[in-house]
């Protein structure tokens, strides 16, 4: 089993979903988690149950809240390993019908808080050959209907991701994106179709095993994160349950 002992891991998205399974995940593992989310009460509940690890509740679309978190971080535990890119917000809407706002907060949570949080964490994990972990989707890879915005952003995520890796090939840090397919996430109840979909395209998205636990996301994710990955730099992890074999 990967070890994160000693580790300390900035995780966005922190209060729900995946991200608050992967806190528990790290905690367990003996990582020192340092948890961000918009949702304060939630976070609380979250980190109820970890060991070692504080939060802050913010918006990741603020570059100088991205800033402030992981100054805050550092200055508390030390130091800063990992830096885990969860945060998410998927809408689905015809395009026709996407409002300026719409699009702005598509990038906001999905590429540009994972960029404003990667260039601030850059220094600190450069100096102690530590990880980046940024969570896109199947939609990174692929198109999804009524999810323009979304794809857009988390296709720019994967591109942030290799620009990262090949810019840093000579260092000690790692930098790797996991592509997630469907999951029983608390996102997947608050889904609403357009009016008039076409669910033949939205169940294009669809893995033929079903849906899968964030747990079986969150283990691989632990992976990248841990000096077992030691030689895994610059990959794109699809983790969908088989639905991209064909």
């Amino acid at each position: 089993m990967s070890s994160l002992r000693d580790k300390v891991a900035l995780i966005t998205g922190a209060s729900s979903g995946l991200g608050a399974e992967t806190v528990r995940l790290f905690s367990r593992k003996g990582a020192t988690v340092f948890g961000i989310a918009r949702d304060s009460d939630r976070l609380a509940e979250v980190f109820a149950d970890v060991e070692t690890g504080a939060y802050r509740s913010l918006d990741v679309g603020s570059a100088s809240a991205c800033r402030d978190a992981v100054e805050r971080c550092v200055a508390q535990f030390g130091q800063l390993d990992a830096l885990i890119n969860i945060a998410g917000r998927h809408q689905m809407r015809r395009t026709e019908a996407v409002t300026d706002e719409d699009w702005a907060e598509d990038l906001a949570v999905n590429l540009n808080g994972p960029f404003y949080l990667c260039r601030a964490a850059l220094p600190h994990l450069l100096a102690r050959g530590g990880a980046i972990v940024n969570v896109g989707s199947v939609a990174g890879v692929e198109g999804q209907a009524y999810s323009a915005g979304y794809c857009a952003a988390k296709h720019g995520l994967i591109g942030l991701t290799r620009a990262l890796a090949v810019e840093y090939t000579a260092d000690r840090l790692r930098v790797n994106a996991v592509c997630p397919g469907g999951m029983l996430t608390p996102q997947l109840e608050q889904f609403t179709a357009p009016a008039g979909a076409d669910f033949d395209l939205i169940m294009r998205t669809a893995s033929p095993r079903g849906m899968m636990q964030p747990l079986d996301v969150a283990k691989v994710i632990a992976f990248l994160a841990s000096d077992d990955a030691v030689a895994v730099h610059g990959a794109v992890y699809r983790v969908d349950n088989g639905k991209g074999a064909g």
